[in-house]
């Protein structure tokens, strides 16, 4: 079980929907109304819906999704 899978066990019915709407939008490439940042210091680009981090990254013009944490002091730690 991957930690998206994880994640989505734990969250309330209503932020899964964020998620999972978030999720499809990043990785059909949909990036438009997400407020996209580079990562200062690495190649990973950051978005954020609600509580959640999202940290991606591009590889041929797509989108590979990295990783997806609840906000907290160490959710950028390790890029």
């Amino acid at each position: 079980m991957n930690d998206i899978e994880k994640l989505l066990r734990k969250v309330h019915p209503h932020d899964k929907i964020v998620l999972v709407e978030t999720l499809r939008l990043l990785r059909q490439g949909e990036t438009f109304g997400l407020r996209i940042e580079k990562v200062s210091g690495s190649d990973f680009y950051k978005t954020r819906k609600g509580n959640f981090r999202f940290v991606f990254h591009y590889e041929d013009n797509a989108i590979i999704i990295d990783r997806v944490r609840l906000r907290d002091e160490k959710t950028y730690r390790g890029l």
